[in-house]
């Protein structure tokens, strides 16, 4: 186990005190379930949970709040919070989702883009190409700012915020199960396939280079969950 009272504490400023504390709380429990730590269908109750990471009550009671709304714990009147099995079902929906909004938030994009939004693409893109095999972290990072820029300045702001709740557990099951070079190879190619499209103003070809990244990345993942189930089984 890892010591949470000291991952609690850590990134937490002076200034911002319980804010950080709380969001890193939030992380950590999320982080906890995805790999596994607390089991699929597993009770989380909030005082062994606060005893668990080393903090009082409220920050827990929060963090279930917002993990209820990212749809990875499900709580019930009178039979309190659960985990929910990060399962293939679960990862599907998830891509359904995205598969109806993104091309969605990609198809504005194109006609209001602004040059200099651009250009921050092709240098986000740059930068990918040169770290795609050394830093994964870092790659994941990246696309996740590639992929802001063209949803940031939408006015659908339930869109955007549904697209953001769901990066960071996607993150985490990209390092949990790594990301083979090849579906590396191809988010770039499809990145500037999205960026020739936008430049050029072509709504088709930029939702069609979106819908074929976000197709990719659920196969890839729905694979090796399969793969890991076999091996756990």
């Amino acid at each position: 186990m890892h010591d949470q009272l000291d991952k609690v504490a850590k990134g937490a400023s002076p200034r911002g005190g319980k804010t950080s504390r709380s969001h890193r709380l939030h992380e950590l429990i999320r982080e906890d379930i995805i790999d596994g730590r607390l089991a699929p269908g597993s009770r989380l109750k909030v005082s062994e949970l606060a005893d668990y990471y080393g903090t009082s009550t409220n920050p827990v009671r929060e963090a279930l709040n917002r993990l209820e709304g990212e749809g990875v714990v499900v709580i019930t009147q009178n039979r309190g919070a659960r985990v929910r099995a990060i399962d293939e079902d679960f990862i599907r929906n998830i891509y359904e989702i995205r598969i109806l909004i993104e091309p969605y938030l990609v198809r504005w994009f194109v006609d209001y883009a602004k040059e200099s939004e651009i250009k921050k693409l092709r240098e986000i893109q740059e930068e990918i190409d040169e770290i795609i095999d050394t830093d994964l972290e870092r790659f994941n990072e990246l696309n996740e700012q590639f992929h802001s820029i063209i949803y940031a300045n939408h006015y659908n702001s339930e869109a955007r915020n549904i697209i953001k709740r769901q990066e960071a557990m996607l993150h985490i099951l990209s390092r949990r199960f790594g990301l083979p070079r090849s579906r590396k190879r191809a988010i770039c190619q499809e990145h500037k396939q999205l960026i020739d499209a936008i430049e050029s103003g072509n709504e088709q070809l930029a939702v069609e280079a979106e819908e074929r990244h976000v197709r990719g990345s659920v196969e890839l993942l729905l694979e090796q969950m399969r793969i890991h189930r076999v091996s756990a089984g």
